[in-house]
């Protein structure tokens, strides 16, 4: 009878993708299975059936020149800590038999190769086959350091391919939809070269090869590479305003064109990112690896650059904030979280970890920052890998507010509250945010942990922003949340504590700002004086109107100031908010939502109605991952104050499950994009 040989040998198999959760990257041109769970390998044999008692496999895995080699045996009990192959002893075909291969849960993450070779009774080698498969972090296998105990929350944190973003301010959140693209084509294979690419790679292959079995190394090298500050790492950071090289931060709406550009440009750096965009393409990365990861957004974010835990804020007589100084606050700040153990640090601090791409400061010699766990920054563990002193200030620094008259300090206010003031991340299988504040610091009072999210003028609000001195109090209120197109109405409350008159000089100035940096231009300004009998309280109200506003609307923001001058004393007391100004929005409807199927063409119409006190006029961009193959545009024509524009735009669901269309309208005479989104559930069939 001829001898047996191996004809083929084959990991694209639907069982493998369905058991590891791999489902989605079907169209990798390598399997892609998880660690600590077995992965069937198929063999199709020529000549005689295998022969169990003459006959022997072995299996020799490969990942760049470290291997193990193991031989393929009859029982199925496997260790967590090695390498294992078996055919299963209830179900053999001698002829066509499956093996299932199991790595350890510390297994390293990458791109590996195996051999199957075949041996006689004399030890001969008779023939051999080989093939590639890609192995990730399991946060489903308990013995992995990654694992995470909830369904859910693996669903949210390791599976789903888009999110939300949040930016504004602590007081008027706004949401920024974003598509991680994990499962669009090349994706996987760009996440993989990015660690092939780094730095620790090149220097140390083996070693590199040898620490990709920890989700602490993974991370911090993930961090280091997707800003480009000191190394071929993956966006170029840019705050200076000119974007004329490259692609202004704003306009970006999802992950893979950007991973896409990198591969395809040699990985040359991908111009331009700013926060939110280094943590949105770091978890993307992170969520391809296997490892849990979500998007933090902590606003009013410190950055103390003299490790005092204070920043301090200069303003002129009359309400002009300065830029001077090297500290700063930016209105809010995009990190990311990702789940794993810390066996290093000792009992208790496993969980979420703050990992944050975004070039600020060296940690290591290298620009990355973290993982700093969660639990650490909260506790106060200043002593602990990796950072968390810098990341305790970002949400724990005091503010001093200092009021300069010909360079001599005239006045200074503190807060105690305002940094880290509210810090959230999408809830789980929700379009909404959760507030996480609490995990990263104590809560001082019940107030604190209520932030509304409908009303400027709660009495948290107003406390925290009330400027107390010897003889006056000045707070300052928004009415109301400021909506594109109307009025911003608020209201400055001057209290005498003093059983004298006064005379009072009022300046009160706006100035735009952006998020990270201090205000420039003023847009509105007013000067006066009012008289307070003893012991009175009164209210002023002032609005900025549209028109000078109209600038402004979408991601800028405006800072506010009153300045109270007694003319008797020369004291003076300054009160402050910095708000941004709601976008309108655009809507999306898709008629017979609830039957949308997968691989038929289905019709999605967006509409925009003008708010704005002239006609506007842009380009509609439509993506959707798993939707729409590429993103679609359309050119809108102008639109007159109150008109109303609607675009019908086609789909065809490449993949099922609950999928993100997303829309933005790039408007040409305002500095402003327009955007919506809709959550979309493909069925199957």
């Amino acid at each position: 009878m001829e001898d047996f040989t191996i004809k083929n040998v084959s990991l694209e198999n639907n069982e493998n993708l369905e058991k590891h959760r791999t489902e989605s990257f079907s169209n990798s041109k390598m399997a892609v299975v998880r660690r600590g769970a077995p992965f069937k390998v198929c063999l199709q044999l020529g000549g005689r059936p295998f022969n169990p008692k003459t006959d022997s496999l072995k299996i020799k895995v490969m990942l760049g020149r470290l291997f193990v080699v193991m031989r393929v045996t009859f029982s199925k009990k496997v260790s967590s800590s090695k390498w294992k192959a078996y055919i299963a002893p209830e179900n053999v075909d001698l002829q066509n038999p499956s093996i299932f291969i199991t790595s350890p849960a510390s297994a390293s993450v990458g791109c590996y190769r195996f051999q199957l070779c075949a041996f006689t009774q004399n030890r001969r080698k008779k023939t051999c086959a080989s093939g590639k498969f890609v192995l990730l972090c399991n946060p489903w296998c308990p013995e992995d350091t990654v694992f995470i105990p909830f369904e859910d929350q693996r669903e949210e944190y390791v599976l789903n391919d888009s999110g939300l973003l949040f930016m504004g301010t602590s007081m008027n959140p706004t949401s920024r939809p974003w598509s991680f693209d994990q499962y669009e084509s090349d994706v996987l294979e760009t996440c993989l070269s990015l660690l092939q690419i780094s730095p620790q790679h090149q220097h140390n292959r083996r070693m590199d090869y040898l620490k990709r079995n920890n989700p602490v190394y993974i991370s911090r090298v993930v961090s280091a590479m997707i800003n480009s500050e000191d190394d071929r790492g993956v966006l170029k950071g840019n705050w200076s305003g000119d974007f004329k090289q490259g692609v202004h931060p704003s306009s970006w709406t999802g992950s893979g064109e950007i991973l896409r550009q990198w591969a395809q440009t040699g990985h040359s750096p991908v111009k331009y990112g700013q926060c939110w965009v280094f943590a949105a393409v770091m978890c993307t990365v992170m969520r391809v690896l296997g490892i849990p990861c979500r998007i933090v957004t902590n606003f009013n974010s410190a950055h103390d650059t003299n490790d005092n835990l204070v920043i301090e804020e200069y303003y002129t007589e009359t309400g002009q904030k300065l830029n001077c100084g090297k500290d700063s606050i930016w209105n809010f700040h995009v990190w990311v979280e990702c789940w794993m153990a810390r066996s290093d640090l000792g009992f208790g601090l496993d969980g979420w970890q703050v990992l944050d791409p975004t070039p600020q400061e060296r940690s290591g010699g290298v620009f990355c920052c973290g993982p700093a766990p969660v639990k650490a920054i909260k506790n106060r563990g200043f002593e602990l890998l990796y950072d968390v002193p810098f990341v305790y200030a970002e949400v724990n620094a005091d503010v001093h507010s200092i009021v300069l008259s010909e360079g001599r300090m005239v006045s200074l206010a503190k807060d105690t509250e305002r940094v880290g003031s509210f810090i959230c991340t999408k809830a789980v299988g929700f379009s909404r945010m959760q507030n996480i504040t609490g995990d990263y610091k104590n809560i001082k009072s019940p107030t604190a942990t209520l932030r509304s999210t409908t009303s400027t003028s709660s009495e948290d609000s107003t406390l925290r922003r009330a400027r107390l001195s010897k003889g006056v109090a000045a707070s300052l209120t928004l009415d109301k949340y400021p909506v594109a197109g109307e009025p911003v109405c608020f209201t400055v409350k001057i209290t005498n504590m003093q059983r004298v008159a006064k005379t009072m000089k009022v300046h009160i100035n706006a100035q735009v700002k952006e998020y990270n940096h201090s205000p420039t231009n003023t847009l509105m300004e007013s000067h006066g004086a009012i008289q307070l009998a003893p012991m009175e309280v009164k209210l002023i109200h002032q609005q900025i109107l549209p028109v000078q506003y109209e600038d402004v609307v979408g991601d800028d923001l405006i800072n506010l100031a009153v300045v109270l001058q007694d003319t008797s004393t020369q004291e003076r007391v300054l009160a402050a908010e910095e708000f941004n100004i709601a976008s309108p929005q655009l809507t999306i409807q898709i008629a017979d939502e609830d039957s949308i199927i997968k691989n038929k063409k289905h019709a999605a119409t967006v509409t925009f109605t003008n708010p704005y006190s002239h006609p506007v006029s842009g380009v509609l961009t439509v993506a959707g991952a798993g939707l729409i193959q590429s993103k679609v545009h359309f050119r809108m024509h102008p639109l007159r104050p109150g008109g109303r524009m609607q675009q019908e735009v086609i789909f065809n669901p490449r993949m099922a499950g609950t999928k993100m269309l997303q829309a933005g309208l790039s408007l040409k005479s305002i500095n402003s994009t327009i955007r919506g989104f809709k959550m979309v559930f493909v069925n199957r069939a």
